[in-house]
Order: C-alpha cells, then structure tokens, then sequence
C-alpha cells in the first residue's frame, strides 16, 4: 500500500502584477494603481496550496540560474515542499508572468517559459522515482508536453493516480487523456478540450461525458463562483462554492487544485474534499496575488467551521 505522498510536476514564474482600472486597448496606455512580484507559476502554486493544507509533498520543476530562482526555492522550502527534485539550470532566468488585474479582479496574462522549458523527460528520468513512489501525481500544462506525457505514463504504470489541471486550455492527444484519472479543467478549458461550451450544468455534463469517453474516470469542470461541476463514472452533480469578497482571482483555481488532492490523500470522501478545496479558493480570492494568497491549513478548518 503507497503512503499519501504527493508529487506536483510543473512550472515556477516570478508574477509581476499591475493593478488598472480598466485593461488598455491596443496603442493605448493605462496607469496602474499598485505593482508587486509575487511568486507564482501554476505547478509551483499547486504546490504551495498543497504543502500549506498539509500533503507530503515532493515538487519537480526548474528555475533559472538567477537571483530570483534561488529566492524561489527558499520560499517553497518554508511552505512544507520537499524541494530537493527543483533544480536551477544554468544560462536561463526563471519564468516570467505578466499579469494586468482590472477593477473587477479579472486578469490577463503573458508567460515567458524560460526555465520551465527545461522540465523534460531527461529531466523527469532522474526522479522518477519520486513518481512511483507517490499516491498520486498533479500536472498543469506550462510545462513541456512530452514531458507531462511521460510523467502520465510513468505513474499510470505505477499505480501512481494521474491527476491533470488542463490550463493553460489547449487540446490534448488521446494517448495523455487515457493515462488521466481525474482532469480539473474550468469552463474555457473544458470548451478547448471537448469542443462544447460549458455555460450550464447540462453543458457540464456533456463535456464531462466527452471526457469520460476518453478514459478518464473523474471530471470536475470548475465554475468560478458558481462551484463545480463533479462527474464520476458519467453521475454528475453541481458543488456549489462559497460567497465571498473577490480581490483577484490568480491562483484560485491552483489553489483549489492543490487543496483537493489533499483531501482526497487524506482519504476524504470526493463532495467533502470538493468543500475543503472550495474554502482554500474562497480565502485566496479574498488576497491579493499568488502564492501570498494561499492560505493554511489551520485557515481552511476555521473557514469551513464558520460555515457551519
């Protein structure tokens, strides 16, 4: 029987956030009313939520030969992440986001690989071990393909449960969707990978059966406030999420992400895990940024207590 172990395979960014009123059109010029880096990255925020709500967890990912990248590594130390598999390749910078937040707490975003790129499947042999040794593996897409691919084949051969966050949304080959378990996409993504637009439950549930067709045996498409949408073995149901105060929404999808693999290595049915993970995302959007945001675990209890 494998212990709980988890394994985050994935990017690490530096985000750098400027706060507008509006989002400029082309050719025209905005001033912002607030700038910070915070750290970020959809593998490494994966990560942190993870670490932060209490998983053993191992993180696989690459940062450049630079000052920020060594400051990155410090950071994920103190959020209960073993690290040792988050190396810093030489001649590259860590990866870059930059992202614009409006008014309405919506976000745009542009994205410099840089050392994520490095993340491949030579890269991965060395500590492939960390994979089959793991209860389950969490992967996003800012991370090379083949790579991700390898890792999915690797641990579907080790028992190891193949959990894919599909963002940034793209379409994805049968031969990666057989090795998934579970997939977490939103409603863009759901619509990238199925061709079905997601905007009501029956939608939902369509694209969720498109997945299921492919292999995979667990879909939650997730709907910004209005919850999840959770299929297994084709019964679906909508999870709603709680009511909060949104500042921004960066990392709120990684975070609830992160939290839900947790809950589920602590054995928690799936609906009370999909309610821990909800709680982890609805104090997140709450903060301001990425990583900054997440919260701990003994937060997430509190949160959910208060909910009665």
């Amino acid at each position: 029987m494998k212990s709980g172990k988890l394994v985050v395979l994935g990017s690490i960014n530096a985000d750098h956030i400027l706060n507008t009123a509006h989002f400029p059109r082309p050719g025209e010029t905005v001033i912002g009313s607030r700038y910070q880096v915070a750290f970020g990255g959809k593998g490494a925020n994966q990560a942190v939520a993870a670490g932060r709500s209490g998983a053993d967890i191992t993180f696989i990912a690459c940062v450049g030969a630079d000052d920020i990248g060594e400051r990155v590594r410090q950071q994920l130390a103190t959020d209960n992440i073993d690290i040792a598999p988050v190396e810093a390749v030489p001649d590259t910078t860590t990866g870059v986001a930059l992202i614009m937040v409006n008014g309405e707490g919506e976000n745009v975003i542009g994205i410099h690989a840089g050392a994520n790129a490095a993340l491949t499947p030579g890269y991965l042999s060395r500590y492939q071990q960390a994979v089959t040794d793991a209860s389950a593996l969490l992967m996003q897409l800012e991370s090379p393909l083949e790579t991700v691919m390898a890792a999915a084949k690797l641990a579907k051969a080790h028992q190891t449960r193949v959990v894919l966050n599909p963002a940034p949304a793209c379409t994805l080959p049968d031969a990666l969707l057989a090795c998934v378990d579970m997939i977490t996409p939103n409603e863009t993504e759901a619509e990238a990978l199925t061709g079905i637009a997601v905007t009501t439950n029956e939608e939902a549930a369509r694209a969720a059966a498109w997945l299921h067709n492919k292999g995979v045996a667990t879909v939650l498409i997730t709907l910004g406030s209005r919850g999840v949408w959770l299929s297994e073995q084709g019964a679906g149901q909508l999870i709603p999420g709680f009511r909060v105060n949104a500042v921004d929404t960066i990392a709120a999808g990684d975070t609830f992400n992160g939290a839900l693999i947790t809950a589920l290595l602590e054995q928690q049915p799936m609906a009370e895990a999909v309610r821990f993970a909800h709680a982890a995302a609805a104090i997140a959007v709450t903060r301001p940024g990425a990583q900054p945001s997440v919260p701990w675990r003994n937060e997430i209890d509190d949160f959910l207590q208060q909910q009665g």
